[in-house]
């Protein structure tokens, strides 16, 4: 695991060389060496005086997608990384199965501080980016009339310091192919929360991995990430599927079809929440360390997909846990790695990266391979688990995808 101090100082040509290099690693993620390349290793073509608005990659499922946004707040419980502000709030964007032609414009893909703290903690500080990021075209019309019908919900929960923002290209896709999708941001463990009123929560979990003197206190304090997220999912699980829900659509959710993935220590989070809460029925882990190691109990026969890096996240790799968690998986199981990926692959970082000029050569996979891949296991999975369709990219290797590797230790 590779540890990246947050005050590092980039002089100015590594700055403009690691630009979006995959967002790359907050301290404490677990990034293999692919994610992790020289800074100088990167290079960004120049910019042009007029540069082009920035874009998701439209989903390519059969329905149009709506947006709404909740901010929610657990009553029962102090937030553990900052006592003193006083419960735990979660930010939530929902993305939705809409009616076409219904809804308003799409909505910006983040807040401009959120991106501008952003970019700033990876050393990017071009005045221009924060503004040009936060207005990335996305696809989901806010307001949208839901389609009719009960879809299965998907959680989705981002890597350590890094903005649900993020995986807001998966989002759009599986909500594209039926599905309710809620895309947690945890406080205080990203470089910037914007509330509703305009204050920004800070990175408080950073600073708590920062304050520990060895790669053991570190990974102590991820490991309470991982189960702290846990109890934020369960939690917003009781406010989509409880007596009173808190989203006006909630109605469109199936309870009895929930899944959850997630990025880097999100996708330990997956693990975690399935270990504590029933409800959860299949999760995913893109590219996560397992901080919070897999229960030695198992998951109940629940489906798992662990979908990482190659070679970083290959079987007796850097990543020992993955070995460890394979043996513990007790239900349908896939262990996939992807060749040329890079720890962000499993995100919108090359899809931001490449628009803004930047090229990562530690993870070569191009963007367009990057969401397709990402797209398209992630999918088939869940259509498998949560709706019982066959899956045959499951099955084994894919003419279509031949940077992914089944692995079976």
């Amino acid at each position: 695991m590779t540890i990246f101090p947050r005050n590092r100082r980039q002089s100015a040509a590594a700055s403009a060389a690691v630009a979006l290099v995959a967002l790359a690693t907050l301290a404490g993620t677990a990034a293999p060496a692919s994610a992790s390349a020289p800074a100088a290793a990167a290079v960004a073509a120049p910019v042009t005086a007029t540069p082009s608005a920035l874009a998701l990659p439209r989903p390519t499922g059969p329905y149009a997608t709506g947006r709404d946004a909740l901010l929610l707040t657990d009553h029962a419980r102090p937030d553990p990384w900052a006592p003193d502000a006083g419960p735990r709030r979660l930010s939530v964007t929902l993305h939705y199965p809409a009616r076409p032609g219904t809804g308003g414009d799409p909505a910006p893909y983040m807040a401009e501080e959120e991106a501008r703290l952003m970019l700033a903690q990876r050393g990017l500080d071009d005045p221009a980016w924060p503004g040009r990021v936060s207005a990335a075209r996305t696809h989901a019309r806010t307001a949208a009339a839901p389609a009719p019908g009960r879809f299965p919900l998907v959680v989705l929960s981002p890597g350590f310091g890094t903005p649900r923002a993020t995986l807001t290209g998966l989002a759009e896709e599986l909500a594209s192919r039926g599905y309710v999708v809620a895309s947690a941001d945890h406080p205080y463990e990203t470089t910037g929360m914007e509330l509703p009123d305009g204050r920004v929560l800070p990175c408080a979990a950073c600073d708590a991995v920062d304050a520990q003197p060895d790669e053991a206190g570190r990974r102590k304090v991820l490991a309470a990430v991982s189960t702290g997220r846990a109890a934020d999912v369960s939690f917003l699980l009781d406010r989509l599927t409880g007596p009173r829900p808190a989203w006006r659509h909630a109605w469109t959710i199936d309870p009895h079809r929930i899944g959850m993935a997630g990025h880097s220590i999100g996708g330990n989070a997956a693990a975690s929440t399935m270990a504590a809460d029933r409800r959860v029925g299949a999760g995913v882990n893109m590219d996560g360390m397992f901080f919070d190691p897999v229960s030695a109990r198992g998951l109940g026969g629940r489906p798992f997909l662990m979908l990482g890096t190659e070679p970083g996240h290959g079987p007796g790799g850097g990543d020992t846990t993955w070995d460890e968690g394979w043996t513990r998986l007790d239900g349908f199981k896939r262990w996939l790695t992807v060749r040329d990926s890079g720890h962000f692959t499993f995100t919108d970082t090359p899809e931001i990266g490449e628009q803004l000029g930047i090229v990562d050569p530690g993870a070569p996979l191009s963007a367009a391979r990057s969401t397709t891949i990402t797209r398209a296991y992630v999918t088939a999975f869940f259509d498998r688990s949560l709706r019982g369709r066959p899956a045959r990219l499951l099955d084994g290797p894919s003419p279509a995808h031949p940077e992914v590797l089944f692995r079976r230790p």
